[in-house]
């Protein structure tokens, strides 16, 4: 498979991700979003040769705790972005300006209080980024792991 890339449109190796190619899933008022970005990223970890290995399946994880974690406390999810490189890089935007803190002390075997543990057990690296009229929450995993399939190092 080939991929076109982000300044060309020139088509390039779908094995190693054009560096910086980004894709974007508009969800602002889109009924299953959670379902929707999941598929959205397993068609893009296919099409860049990420796919098959544990770390694809921690990366869905980690974009439907994000997605459901704006669902459920911002108002809703508007966009998610995908952008390719020495690292992928997930972002999901929402409306709300507040930036999300982990629960101090979610509690064994009881739902809720448990995503953001779970991005930070997952990903390399996560944050937030306020913007005007909302703010971005992003996790990023090291293209090597998505290769190898190894774990983090935690």
């Amino acid at each position: 498979m080939e991929t076109i890339g982000p300044e060309t449109g020139d088509t390039v190796s779908a094995a190693v991700p054009v560096r910086g190619q980004r894709r974007r899933l508009a969800l602002t008022g889109v009924r299953g979003s959670v379902a929707k970005g999941r598929d959205f990223t397993r068609q893009a970890l296919k099409d860049w040769g990420w796919d098959g290995t544990e770390t694809s399946e921690d990366t869905l994880l980690l974009v439907s705790e994000l997605l459901t974690n704006a669902s459920l406390h911002a108002g809703g999810c508007h966009e998610l972005v995908l952008t390719a490189g020495e690292c992928l890089r997930i972002e999901v935007c929402d409306g709300t300006t507040t930036l999300p803190r982990p629960h101090p002390a979610p509690q064994r075997g009881l739902p809720g209080g448990h995503g953001l543990h779970i991005v930070d057990r997952l990903s390399d690296r996560w944050g937030a980024l306020p913007h005007e009229g909302g703010k971005a929450v992003w996790a990023e995993i090291d293209a090597a792991r998505l290769v190898s399939g190894r774990p983090t190092g935690r």
